[in-house]
C-alpha cells in the first residue's frame, strides 16, 4: 500500500512537470511566431520617421566659434519714443501673363521697430546757458537710432511659385529690406522726430529742475 502511495506521487510530480515544460514551450512557440511581425512593424516605423525627417527636415545651424569684435563705443543716448510698425510687402518676379509657369511671387507681413531720440554726447557746454535764475539750453537734433524688424514677429504670409520656376533665394532678403525702409517711412511720415524732441524736452525739464533749475528754456535747433 505505502509503495503505491509513493508510486501515485511520483507520477503527479512527473505529470506537473511535464505540464510546465509544455506550457513554456507553447509560450515560447507563440513568442517565435510574432516575432517577425513586431520586427517588420519595428522597421516600418522607422522607415515612416526616416521619410518624416526627409520631408519636413529640422535645419541644423552651427555658429562659428570665432567671433570678432570690430568696434566699442560708448553711447550716451536718451531714447524718448518707440515705435512699433507693421507693413504688408509683395515681392514679383516674372509676373504677368507667364506668371503661372515662371513666376515667383511672395508676401511678407512685416513687424518693425523704430526708435528716436538725442545723442546727449552731442550737448556740450556750449549748448547751455545759465542767467538770472533761467537755463537755456541748445538740444542736438533728434535722430533715429534703430529701425529694424523683429524676426520674431516678422513672417511670409504666402509664396506661389511658378510649375517651371524655382524660388529665387534673394527674392525674401530683398523683400525684407524694403518692409525695413518702408517701417522707418511710415514712423517718419508720421513724425517720429518731431514727438521724440517733445518728450526729451519733458524729461530733461524734470531732469534739469531735480537738480536745482526749475526754470528751463530748450531753444529749437538751428539746423
Amino acid at each position: 500500500m505505502k509503495n503505491n502511495n509513493l508510486l501515485s506521487l511520483l507520477i503527479l510530480v512527473v505529470i506537473g512537470v511535464a505540464a510546465y515544460f509544455i506550457v513554456q514551450t507553447v509560450r515560447e512557440g507563440a513568442q517565435t511566431a510574432t516575432a517577425p511581425f513586431q520586427q517588420v512593424n519595428e522597421a516600418n516605423h522607422a522607415l515612416q520617421t526616416q521619410m518624416a525627417n526627409l520631408l519636413n527636415p529640422t535645419p541644423t545651424i552651427i555658429p562659428d566659434p570665432v567671433t570678432y569684435i570690430n568696434e566699442i563705443r560708448a553711447l550716451a543716448r536718451l531714447e524718448t519714443i518707440q515705435y512699433s510698425v507693421e507693413k504688408v510687402i509683395t515681392g514679383e518676379i516674372n509676373g504677368g501673363t507667364f506668371s503661372a509657369l515662371f513666376g515667383d511671387k511672395i508676401l511678407f507681413v512685416g513687424h518693425g521697430t523704430v526708435i528716436a531720440g538725442i545723442d546727449m554726447d552731442k550737448l556740450t557746454p556750449e549748448n547751455m546757458r545759465y542767467e538770472n535764475g533761467v537755463l537755456t539750453v541748445q538740444l542736438p537734433p533728434t535722430e533715429i537710432f534703430i529701425a529694424t524688424l523683429d524676426n520674431e514677429k516678422s513672417y511670409v504670409y504666402d509664396r506661389q511659385t511658378g510649375v517651371l520656376s524655382k524660388p529665387d533665394p534673394n527674392l525674401e532678403t530683398q523683400v525684407r529690406q524694403v518692409a525695413e525702409q518702408e517701417i522707418l517711412k511710415a514712423a517718419l511720415e508720421d513724425g517720429i522726430l518731431e514727438q521724440a524732441k517733445i518728450n526729451a524736452e519733458a524729461y530733461l525739464y524734470k531732469f534739469f529742475a531735480a537738480l536745482g533749475f526749475p526754470n528751463t528754456i530748450f531753444l529749437n535747433d538751428p539746423g
